[in-house]
């Protein structure tokens, strides 16, 4: 069992249980990642125990001198490359710029909605029934 301290912003003081032959942690990073958690560090660290045997051995650092052991050779340039018995053709995809405004892409909310059975209100006068545009109310006077 390994309990996490309490931070600064008052989260922490956690309790995660954990079985180190198992390779298990409760709080699911070790299953995930195939790596060991900050908790099994911890498990380590009390212990006494060597944390590379919880390491596969993929990530082990021979496996990492193996895999750059072998030489690495360079692409040539497009002259030295051999031709091909068809022909490549790409054409690129249409670029050509819509006229108008970009629609939007945000996710409608409850508030997006109107009741249907609510008639426009118009923006001058406030009334219900018309708009802005065909109103005949006198409208508030600039002065």
């Amino acid at each position: 069992m390994v309990k996490s301290p309490i931070r600064v912003s008052g989260t922490g003081n956690n309790v995660y249980p954990l079985r180190l032959n198992n390779k298990f942690c409760s709080c699911g990073k070790w299953q995930t990642y195939i790596l060991p958690c900050s908790h099994v560090l911890a498990v380590c660290r009390e212990n006494g125990s060597r944390t590379d045997a919880y390491v596969p051995e993929i990530y082990s650092r021979q496996t990492y001198i193996k895999t750059y052991q072998a030489n690495f050779h360079p692409v040539l340039s497009e002259n030295f490359w051999r031709d091909v018995p068809f022909n490549l053709t790409f054409y690129p995809p249409n670029m050509k710029k819509e006229q108008g405004r970009k629609q939007g892409k945000r996710f409608q909310g409850e508030m997006d909605y109107r009741n249907p059975d609510s008639l426009p209100r118009c923006g001058r006068c406030r009334m219900s029934g018309h708009n802005r545009k065909n109103c005949n109310n006198p409208g508030p006077s600039n002065v």
